[in-house]
């Protein structure tokens, strides 16, 4: 049985890609791989991380756009960039950002 670790990051915090040019706000964590077997399988043999680890979901942006990424933690980092974000889904999620982690946006029960 494999042991699960403690996610690194936390919502809200701002993270950038260890090999791909872009960065993101987490908005959800899953404590070990859960997505689709084809979207792992997509992924190229020598740079394919773990399942036993942490993945998070980014509001993510690059140069060209933005879009959701699915991130294993080993290939995240920390943003320290301070620039700042553009996503048009963060201010839908998430508030005022405070030493590089968002404020989740407080949503009333309906």
């Amino acid at each position: 049985m494999s042991q699960v670790r403690n996610a690194r990051f936390q919502i809200g915090q701002v993270v950038r890609h260890r090999i791909y040019p872009f960065r993101g706000v987490i908005f959800d964590v899953d404590p070990t791989f859960a997505n689709t077997e084809e979207w792992y399988e997509s992924i190229p043999h020598d740079v394919r991380p773990a399942k036993d680890q942490p993945f998070y979901h980014l509001l993510a942006e690059n140069a060209e756009t933005e879009y959701v990424a699915y991130v294993s933690e080993q290939n995240l980092l920390p943003d320290e960039s301070d620039e700042p974000l553009r996503h048009p889904q963060i201010p839908e999620l998430f508030e005022d950002l405070r030493n590089g982690v968002f404020r989740f946006r407080y949503m009333p029960e309906h």
